[in-house]
């Protein structure tokens, strides 16, 4: 019997042109780049100078041109700093970063367990919330099914200041320079009908913001959803967060205002805030 198979070809490549990649080889390489920014970023936190990319490639092994390149892509980051031509050191968002690992770790521990009692006490979700930039980071959040809320921030979930309750606390205690510094960078853009997009009208809500205590936002971030918020302070009387309310527009409570702050003082308690000692020093 004829064996009609036709031979097998082999085709060798073609010149100029790349045979395809092996599955994991991308993979392999991305963790490869990455090692080698960690390894950077290691050696310039061993130094408390500006470092070279000369010495840099030296202690890290890499060739001064991989190094200058990464480097580069952490210079747009922000990771690095390009002091002078060839000298870098540590960036500035390694501090905001630290900063937020920072509060997330630290108010979330003391604020969990307060924030349940009082998602218990209003049957609302509670949210925990802290500064990065101009806008608030949502960290994390006491609720349950029963809370009937529709609209609920997820944790890494973020808003501008001056639409969110909690961000008008920060807001409150900046100075005149820095909220007009904030009013220009951001144009105070709305999201709805009754958010504050005027300078005088925020300025105004701030004010009531300090004499009050605690802030509100009127459905101006999300229509149909009002919160209400108290401000978290660590032991050097710094605001580090906020502990908010969030409630169906037509369901909010003044009564919840005395609870909250309660709990605001009782996590801020927990983090070594004296408040009478803060009283008494003013």
């Amino acid at each position: 019997m004829t064996d009609n198979t036709p031979p097998e070809v082999t085709i060798p490549p073609q010149a100029g042109i790349e045979p395809a990649s092996r599955p994991g080889k991308g993979i392999k390489t991305t963790i490869q780049v990455l090692e080698r920014m960690v390894s950077l970023l290691d050696a310039l936190a061993q130094q408390p100078r500006a470092v070279s990319l000369k010495e840099l490639s030296s202690r890290t092994a890499l060739h001064p041109s991989t190094a200058h390149r990464i480097l580069n892509d952490l210079v747009t980051a922000r990771f690095v700093d390009r002091v002078d031509t060839g000298s870098y050191q540590l960036g500035l968002r390694l501090l905001e970063l630290g900063n937020l690992v920072k509060a997330r770790l630290s108010v979330r521990d003391a604020a969990m367990g307060p924030m349940r009692e009082l998602h218990r006490l209003t049957g609302q979700p509670i949210n925990l919330s802290i500064r990065q930039g101009d806008e608030i980071v949502y960290i994390e959040r006491a609720l349950s099914e029963r809370s009937g809320m529709q609209v609920v921030r997820a944790v890494g979930g973020r808003a501008p200041l001056h639409l969110t309750s909690v961000g008008k606390l920060f807001l409150a205690g900046e100075n005149h320079r820095a909220l007009q510094n904030y009013i220009s960078r951001t144009g105070l853009a709305g999201h709805t009908r009754n958010s504050l997009t005027d300078p005088a009208r925020l300025e105004r809500e701030l004010a009531q913001v300090r004499s009050h205590g605690f802030a509100r936002d009127n459905e101006e971030l999300e229509l149909g959803v009002r919160c209400i918020a108290a401000g978290i302070r660590d032991d050097s009387g710094d605001l580090v967060a906020g502990l908010s309310i969030s409630a169906p527009a037509d369901f909010l409570q003044n009564g919840w205002v005395e609870q909250l702050c309660r709990t605001a003082a009782q996590i801020s308690a927990s983090l070594g805030y004296d408040a009478s000692r803060s009283d008494s020093a003013h």
